[in-house]
């Protein structure tokens, strides 16, 4: 049965992560709180899982969704190949706006869709959210609305475009928080020799470069003086959105 629950009284906190915890277990869809927007979560480990969060948001396999993780330290449980620099970027800016797409884990029993090998992590500056994940592991999260419509910013915003598709609605009020702008997060490519932003959002190319200041920006390709690596030939463009892990469209906290 689906139920929504309101996130700001303690008791109703715990029912709700509860059954959340719970839903996800079974395979179902619930939606939460992040940073920017609210998030339809799905179990990642689960193909049939994943595929009902696609089909409830309309989306096809050629869109996977992100991964959401709770610590830092799930990092290298899910991706392999992590460079010192797309570590330090991590260690820098989560929890928070920054996305990271990397190779994934080969060793690991998931489908989420056509990610061509990598996958998109990112941790989410958010409680509600963060709670949710330390129970569960690592969730795919997409942008709790059908896809071509907005993104919903209130856990009620959601139920009106997911409505029965979804078993659990954490309410957390208002996402983006009062005052907050609701930028989304910078996307960076970490599966080349050199760093590449993908998409711009909440964390500048200032600050990327004020941590790896060889961060290429969006649609930037190398210099001869700047090139990738000794006797690599010259880079394209960056990468298309979508051409990787993830689909830049419409992500929450991505």
């Amino acid at each position: 049965m689906t139920t929504t629950y309101d996130c700001s009284t303690d008791d109703q906190r715990a029912q709700g992560l509860e059954h959340a915890q719970r839903a996800i277990g079974e395979k179902k869809c619930v939606v939460l709180p992040t940073d920017t927007v609210y998030g339809i979560g799905a179990d990642a480990f689960s193909p049939q899982a994943v595929t009902m969060l696609l089909v409830s948001k309309g989306r096809s396999r050629t869109m996977p969704p992100p991964v959401l993780i709770p610590r830092i330290n799930a990092l290298d449980g899910l991706a392999t190949e992590v460079s010192a620099d797309a570590r330090r970027l991590a260690e820098a800016f989560w929890p928070g706006g920054l996305t990271l797409i990397l190779h994934a884990q080969p060793s690991l029993d998931w489908d989420l869709g056509e990610t061509k090998g990598t996958v998109a992590l990112r941790m989410p500056a958010d409680d509600v959210a963060l709670e949710l994940l330390t129970l569960t592991g690592p969730l795919a999260v997409s942008s709790a609305n059908r896809t071509g419509q907005a993104p919903a910013q209130t856990a009620a915003a959601a139920r009106e475009q997911l409505a029965d598709s979804v078993e659990v609605y954490l309410e957390g009020g208002p996402r983006p928080l009062e005052g907050e702008a609701g930028v989304p997060s910078t996307i960076v490519d970490a599966t080349g020799p050199r760093l590449r932003v993908v998409r711009n959002g909440a964390v500048s190319l200032e600050q990327l470069r004020e941590h790896v200041p060889g961060v290429l920006g969006l649609g930037e390709i190398p210099t001869p003086e700047k090139p990738d690596e000794p006797g690599a030939p010259e880079a394209d463009a960056a990468p298309a959105a979508g051409s990787s892990a993830v689909s830049t469209d419409n992500l929450p906290g991505n």
